[in-house]
C-alpha cells in the first residue's frame, strides 16, 4: 500500500478497505503519512466521508495505533465526553461528582479546537496543574482521587494526536467520520466500561442543526457500541454559551462556582443528567433520574469539590485552590463592556462567533505551536431573550491589549442579534440516543 493510491481512492468517492485505513493510522501514528497527506486524508475524508464499516474500522486502527489501558478497580471505570461547544466546562464538574458517587473516572481531554475551548487549556489556567501525566502516575491519582482529568500521552491513539492537530489548522473540524474517530479511538483506548457523550447542537457547535446532530450521535452510540464499550447520548442545546463566560481562567471560575454551591444553572443540570446516565448504566443508581440526583447531591455537600481540589493538587496545583481560588486564577489587564447599540429583546447568539473572538484574543489557537492567554475572554455573555436598553451591557470583554479589546467588542457586538419579538429559551437536553 501507499498513501497516494489511497488517497486517490478517496478522492474519486471510493470506498476504503479495513486494512487501507489501519495503515493510514498506521502512517500517521509512525509518521510514513507526511503532513500533507495528512491533511490530504482529512480534507478527503471531510468531503466524501467514510461508510460504517469505514468509520469503526478507523476508529479501531487509531485506537490500535498505541497502548491501550486495562484496569483492575472493585468500582466501573466511567467517562464522559463533549463534541465541544462555548462555554462548556461540565468535565471540571462532572468528573469529581463521579468519583464521589463511586465510580472512577479516568478523563483524557483534548485542547482547543477550532472555535471551542479545550478542557486542558481550562485546567491549566490553575498555576502549577500539569495534564501530561505518565501512565503509572495516571493510575495512582485515579486510585487514590478517583478521577483525572489528563492529555493522551504519545503511546495513547498517537494516530488521533496527529490528525487531531491537523484537522484544527486545515478546517476539517466538523466531519462526523473524523469527530466519531477522534472522541473515540482516545476513549476506547482509556479502556473504559460506560461512555456518555454530550453531543451538543446550535450556533455553538460544530453541528448547526438537529439532524446533523443526530447524525453524529447516532454514529459515535453505534461505533462505540460494536466496539465494546456501553455507550449513550443526550442531545444538548448550544444556541448560547453553557455558562456566560468563555475563556479558559474565566470558565474555571464558573466551575468554582457550581462546586461551591453559588450556582444551579444549566452546567449544573447537564452534569446531573450526563452523570445519571452513567450511573443508571453502570448500576451505581436505579435509573437516570436517581443518577442525577445523585450528582447533585454530591455537588451540594461538598464532596464533588473536595474531590475536585485533591485532583488538582495531585495534578500539581495549589493544594488549597478550592478554598481560595479567587486568588490563584489570572486575570485579565484590559476589560471593556460591550453596550446593546439599541433597546430589544435577545433573538439569537452565534456562538462560534464569540468562541472566535476569544480565540482572536488569545484564549485559542489558530495554528497548534500559539501559545493560550489562560486570562483572556469573555463573562457576563446575556442569554437568550433577555430584554436589554440601549447602552446595557451585552458581555464584557478581558483582553491583555487595548486594540484588541476593541476588535472582541466589536466582533461581540456583531454575535448577538435584537429584535422586538419575544423569544423562549430553547430546552437543555434536546434528546437522548441509546
Amino acid at each position: 500500500m501507499d498513501a497516494r493510491g489511497i488517497l486517490a481512492k478517496l478522492r474519486h468517492d471510493e470506498p476504503l478497505a479495513a486494512d487501507e485505513l489501519t495503515w493510514i493510522a498506521a502512517g500517521l501514528a509512525d509518521g510514513r503519512l507526511s503532513d500533507a497527506q495528512a491533511g490530504a486524508f482529512a480534507m478527503g475524508v471531510c468531503r466524501n466521508g467514510l461508510d460504517e464499516v469505514g468509520r469503526v474500522a478507523l476508529t479501531r486502527a487509531m485506537c490500535a495505533s498505541g497502548h491501550v489501558l486495562t484496569w483492575d478497580l472493585d468500582k466501573p471505570v466511567l467517562d464522559k465526553h463533549s463534541t465541544g461547544g462555548v462555554g462548556d466546562c461540565v468535565s471540571l464538574v462532572l468528573a469529581p461528582a463521579l468519583a464521589a458517587c463511586g465510580a472512577y473516572v479516568p478523563m483524557i481531554s483534548g485542547r482547543g479546537l477550532g472555535h471551542t475551548g479545550g478542557t486542558l487549556d481550562k485546567l491549566e489556567a490553575i498555576p502549577g496543574v500539569g495534564v501530561m501525566l505518565d501512565e503509572a502516575r495516571l493510575r495512582a491519582v485515579v486510585a487514590q482521587v478517583g478521577c483525572a482529568i489528563v492529555g493522551a500521552t504519545g503511546d495513547i491513539a498517537p494516530a488521533d494526536k496527529r490528525l487531531y492537530a491537523v484537522r484544527d489548522v486545515t478546517a476539517t473540524v466538523d466531519s462526523l467520520d473524523l469527530i466519531t474517530a477522534s472522541i473515540l479511538s482516545k476513549k476506547l483506548a482509556a479502556g473504559l466500561e460506560g461512555l456518555v457523550l454530550d453531543v451538543k447542537v446550535g450556533s455553538g457547535a460544530f453541528m448547526k442543526d438537529i439532524g446533523a446532530a443526530r447524525d453524529l450521535a447516532q454514529a459515535l452510540v453505534g461505533t462505540a457500541n460494536a466496539a465494546g464499550c456501553p455507550t449513550r447520548a443526550l442531545i444538548s442545546d448550544m444556541s448560547q454559551p453553557l455558562v456566560p463566560s468563555l475563556g479558559n481562567a474565566l470558565e474555571v471560575a464558573e466551575v468554582m462556582r457550581v462546586l461551591g454551591g453559588e450556582s444551579e444553572g444549566p452546567m449544573a443540570k447537564l452534569s446531573a443528567a450526563l452523570g445519571g446516565v452513567l450511573l443508571a448504566g453502570a448500576g451505581l443508581a436505579k435509573d437516570a433520574d436517581d443518577g442525577a440526583a445523585k450528582i447533585m447531591a454530591a455537588i451540594a455537600d461538598g464532596r464533588a469539590a473536595e474531590r475536585f481540589g485533591a485532583m488538582i493538587a495531585a495534578l500539581g496545583g495549589p493544594v488549597h485552590f478550592v478554598e481560595s481560588w479567587r486568588r490563584f486564577l489570572p486575570e485579565a489587564t484590559v476589560m471593556r463592556e460591550v453596550t446593546a447599540p439599541e433597546g430589544g429583546i435577545v433573538q439569537s447568539i452565534d456562538g462560534e462567533a464569540l468562541g472566535l473572538a476569544v480565540v482572536a484574543l488569545g484564549g485559542g489557537r489558530v495554528v497548534e505551536s500559539d501559545p493560550v492567554d489562560p486570562a483572556v475572554g469573555l463573562s457576563d455573555v446575556i442569554r437568550l431573550g433577555t430584554r436589554v436598553e440601549k447602552g446595557q451591557a451585552l458581555a464584557v470583554v478581558h483582553a491583555s491589549r487595548p486594540m484588541q479589546a476593541d476588535r472582541a467588542v466589536a466582533a461581540v457586538r456583531a454575535a448577538i442579534t435584537l429584535g422586538d419579538a419575544a423569544t423562549s429559551t430553547p430546552e437543555l437536553i434536546v434528546e437522548r440516543i441509546g
